[in-house]
């Protein structure tokens, strides 16, 4: 798996489309799914999940409790790698970093930028490679 994390329209997908032919997308911007990522899997074909940040959003309506979003998410992330050691496609995340603005005021805001946070932190551990894209410029940092 690999990772491209950066702030908001930073050329992150730009930086993956440079480096992956053709890959499939699975985004939260497009309406799709966490769980629904399973069904976008090709044979061959890497695949961008997208739009993390969403998905938590969704989480965090449903869930008082971030311990257990946060293990919800490592279980989604532990599944997704096994898939790609299993199968072999190359799966690539692409996560906005928000934790490099003003703190927000609204419990909820800080509630969704400290699981972004850990979530990062989360998927940069499963990662073998992450890139830090800002301003176009996608740099490998492990």
């Amino acid at each position: 798996m690999q990772l491209f994390i950066g702030g908001a329209y930073a050329g992150k997908r730009a930086a993956v489309r440079q480096r992956f032919d053709s890959p499939r997308w699975h985004s939260a911007y497009d309406g799709k799914s966490l769980d629904a990522w399973r069904s976008a899997v090709e044979e061959g074909r890497s695949l961008v999940l997208e739009g993390w940040e969403l998905w938590l959003e969704a989480e965090l309506a449903c869930e008082p409790d971030n311990d257990r979003i946060r293990s919800r998410m490592c279980d989604e992330l532990e599944a997704i790698r096994a898939l790609e050691d299993a199968l072999g496609p190359r799966i690539v995340l692409i996560m906005l970093e928000m934790g490099r603005g003003i703190v927000p005021m609204d419990a909820d805001d800080r509630r969704l930028r400290d699981l972004a946070g850990w979530l990062a932190q989360d998927a940069a551990t499963h990662c073998e490679q992450v890139w830090y894209v800002w301003h176009g410029l996608a740099r490998p940092l492990a």
